[in-house]
């Protein structure tokens, strides 16, 4: 890498930035950020999170790797996040390039650039990084002085849609998973790189745990269904392997979480506090493929808090997980949190609750030092039928008893979440949500005394996703998605009683239907998110953004070639002996497992959750060689420590 290539470019944004809205989201400096020596490390990461730095700095995955990447010695880590449009267009103009946030070197110096998408819809915001970077948009046209580019997160689980611009992803946790990639980039340029960029991705695939797509071959059957994906070297495997890592307590990251200069989406500090779900919802694909369970400890979540309030200067604390409440010790580190911090006025949050998990002792405590606001409960789906679909195993009469004793205690807002498009659905079962509301606000009034409550009805279009039992199921039109929910907003509005009390918050189902053609789709897509980035497409996953008519008219010249459209990968019902795209990437699951597991959503069969009764069979546990790890631990927080005490030296 020539030396001057890793100049700041500092001095040409800074003239730009008077002409930008936001300016300060692009100069770094945050506290506990990390800027290290550059020609002191011999491997250098840029990590990025294709979305606004609003959205991005939050992010746990990208902070964690952020942190245990610069804890090594010898190698850098710097953050990069996409720019909006007006900057862009700045930077087009006057020969800037992407830059990271912590140092404002140009990301092509970087060995490796890594991106984590939690969504697909951040695809489009990946190909504008890297022609700002000066990196070639197609993997196969990289030369050995371009970094390594490397995709990870939840979409990575299917990276095929974007197989031509990425060189690799890691499927999994990347805590351990990057470690190992710089030790073998650290090996190969000692060596003096040898082979060039081809040897070095060949030496990554041949672990088993990194995925290479161009060393996989599709072939395609005349009716444009898969045939098979085979290796096209020796040494590759047929399948490759997802990351686990098995103890948290010995991986307590973030310890310094990132401050921002600038509003975020989220402003506290987060812990999370378990990973991994086995309540079987079939539409989950974080409770898939992020199986299995494995708890924090008491004493490890504890002090993570006291490291991460010290270093921070939050005031909230979030405790993370797919189903926070699900924790087997929650009650006792709820309790022992607010006792600890009674004095300092620091609010504790979950993300949402589980109807089922929900005690008004547990939410008391996490409400004692900070403000009251609403609860979040999200039974998914609104008759008890289309429940049992999901497997999503909540009765109206658990919802009820529950938000009357929320109401009862003094809350006067819930927010109710629930999907709709769901398989086998039909309109009755989305109007059903109007009439749980109506009982939700009834028994509120009730309880309370009071006119004076609300319920909040939030709507999401189910988007089926690759390793779920819903990974066959036909995703439900657009224009059939709006219809119903027409309906079910026309049933709250001409409730004279209670609509009023009702908030009604939906999207509509375009978004989602290009969501589901990223999700499920294969390397046929790539030509589609490349037009549509060539068109303009840039922040799909903002409203203001997004245009559905583009993806629309994008997707139908770039398909048409090969026979297969956009109903094709969205409203298409798959079957039993088709290849899935992602099938040569392993999360763990047993595919007949999750194929028994989607017959028995049709007959409407719910199945437990394996953590407290014997084992379906998924899969994951024997294949992973890992298995579910919960406490109780018996321990207690407190008194961990004595506050204002004395320093102990060390």
């Amino acid at each position: 890498m020539p030396a001057e290539a890793a100049e700041s470019v500092f001095p040409q944004l800074e003239a730009l930035l008077p002409h930008v809205q936001k300016p300060i989201q692009y100069v770094g400096g945050e506290l506990n950020s990390t800027v290290k020596d550059w020609d002191s490390c011999d491997v250098r990461w840029a990590l990025m999170y294709p979305d606004a730095y609003e959205v991005g700095l939050p992010n746990q995955g990208v902070m964690i790797l952020y942190e245990v990447l610069n804890e090594q010695e010898g190698v850098l880590a710097e953050r990069t996040y996409s720019v909006w449009p007006d900057l862009e267009a700045l930077m087009r103009e006057h020969g800037v390039p992407q830059f990271t946030v912590d140092s404002h070197r140009p990301v092509r110096a970087f060995d490796v650039f890594g991106l984590s998408f939690s969504t697909e819809l951040g695809y489009t915001n990946m190909l504008a990084a890297l022609e700002l970077a000066g990196i070639p948009l197609e993997a196969r046209d990289r030369g050995l002085d371009d970094p390594i580019v490397m995709a990870g997160g939840h979409a990575a689980f299917n990276p095929e849609p974007i197989a031509d611009f990425i060189d690799c992803a890691i499927i999994g946790d990347g805590e351990q998973a990057v470690l190992e990639v710089t030790a073998l980039i650290r090996a190969w340029k000692a060596e003096g790189r040898p082979g060039g960029r081809e040897e070095l991705l060949l030496r990554l695939a041949k672990t088993g745990g990194v995925y290479v797509p161009g060393f996989y071959d599709v072939e395609y059957l005349p009716d444009g269904r898969i045939a098979r994906v085979v290796p096209n070297r020796s040494g590759v495997p047929w399948r490759v392997s997802k990351h686990t890592v098995m103890d948290l307590d010995e991986w307590p990251y973030p310890k310094q979480p990132l401050v921002p200069l600038a509003e975020t989406v989220h402003e506290r500090m987060s812990v999370e506090i378990f990973r991994g779900c086995t309540r079987g919802c079939r539409f989950c694909q974080a409770g898939m493929i992020t199986r299995p369970v494995r708890e924090r400890s008491i004493t490890g979540i504890g002090e993570m808090v006291e490291k991460g309030l010290n270093a921070t200067g939050f005031e909230e604390v979030g405790l993370l997980s797919l189903s926070s409440a699900d924790h087997s010790e929650i009650g006792d580190i709820a309790k022992g949190l607010a006792d600890r911090y009674a004095d300092d006025k620091i609010g504790l949050s979950l993300p949402s609750t589980r109807v089922d998990a929900f005690n008004i002792d547990l939410a008391n405590e996490l409400t004692r030092n900070g403000r009251r606001s609403g609860l979040t409960f999200a039974p998914e789906g609104g008759s008890e039928r289309i429940r049992k679909v999901i497997n999503k195993m909540v009765s109206e009469e658990d919802l009820i008893r529950t938000v009357a004793t929320a109401y009862g205690n003094g809350w006067r807002q819930v927010k109710l979440y629930f999907m709709c498009g769901l398989p086998t659905e039909t309109d009755e079962d989305v109007l059903q949500i109007a009439d749980m509301a109506t009982r939700v606000i009834q028994k509120g009034r009730e309880v309370s005394g009071s006119n004076d409550i609300r319920c909040t009805v939030s709507i999401g279009g189910f988007v089926p996703k690759p390793h779920t039992p819903f990974q066959w199921a036909p995703q439900l039109s657009a224009e059939e998605t709006d219809a119903r929910l027409a309906k079910l907003r026309d049933k709250i509005r001409g409730d004279k009683k209670y609509g009023r009390s009702i908030g009604f918050r939906y999207h509509d189902g375009k978004p989602g239907i290009v969501e589901g053609l990223l999700s499920r789709g294969d390397r046929r897509i790539g030509a589609v998110i490349r037009a549509v980035y060539e068109d303009g497409g840039r922040f799909d996953g903002w409203r203001e953004h997004f245009s559905y008519d583009r993806w629309m008219s994008c997707a139908e010249k770039a398909l048409a070639p090969y026979g297969v459209d956009v109903d094709w990968y969205t409203t298409r019902e798959r079957g039993y002996e088709e290849v899935l795209p992602w099938d040569h990437l392993d999360s763990g699951l047993d595919k007949d497992w999750l194929w028994e597991d989607w017959q028995d959503a049709l007959d409407e069969t719910e199945v437990e959750d394996c953590r407290w009764t014997p084992c379906f069979d998924c899969g994951v546990c024997p294949q992973m060689d890992t298995h579910i790890q919960i406490g109780p631990t018996g321990k207690k927080l407190l008194p961990l420590t004595v506050k204002n005490a004395a320093p102990s030296a060390g």
